[in-house]
């Protein structure tokens, strides 16, 4: 029976190893960052999905410039504050009815891959949850800024943007 047991802990050792390389191998990176708020689902969407002034909502964005559809493939550049740095992304999906949209990242961060996503989810009784997904494959190293620091701008970034936002939607009528 030792031995048994023996050879099961070894077989789940060497089982979780290999799993962990795997991932080391093909890190992608998932930042989900959700609020529960005392504002209505349907207030927060009319704020979130203009997409066209989140400069409003952000210190680290000074100005946006739009190009294209108010949805699915409609671009827009945002413009860091000291005019050194830009963002330029890609609306590549949107859904008023589930009210969610999601773009990918095309330029000005150290990643591969990057798509963000906004979701309002409907709570009931004056409460919704705001949702916002980043996903990347991987970090692209430089000399700007490690991994580390990467990470906890865009921590920093989503929550301010959420408290934001959920400012913004309890001034909506």
């Amino acid at each position: 029976m030792k031995t048994i047991q023996a050879i099961f802990a070894l077989a789940l050792l060497f089982i979780s190893a290999y799993t962990f390389k795997a991932k080391a191998q093909n890190a992608q990176a998932n930042v989900t960052i959700t609020k529960v708020i005392e504002v209505s689902a349907d207030k927060v969407w009319s704020v979130l999905r203009k997409m066209d002034d989140i400069q409003k909502y952000s210190s680290f964005i000074a100005r946006l410039e739009w190009k294209g559809n108010r949805g699915v493939g409609g671009e827009r550049v945002c413009y860091s504050p000291d005019g050194k740095g830009y963002y330029k992304e890609g609306i590549v999906h949107f859904d008023d009815a589930n009210r969610t949209y999601s773009y990918a990242v095309k330029e000005g961060v150290p990643a591969k891959n990057m798509v963000n996503s906004f979701k309002v989810v409907d709570l009931g009784y004056n409460k919704s949850m705001i949702v916002w997904t980043s996903n990347f494959e991987q970090f692209l190293k430089n000399p700007q800024m490690t991994q580390e620091q990467f990470m906890g701008f865009l921590n920093k970034a989503i929550t301010e943007m959420i408290t934001n936002v959920t400012k913004a939607a309890k001034k909506t009528t």
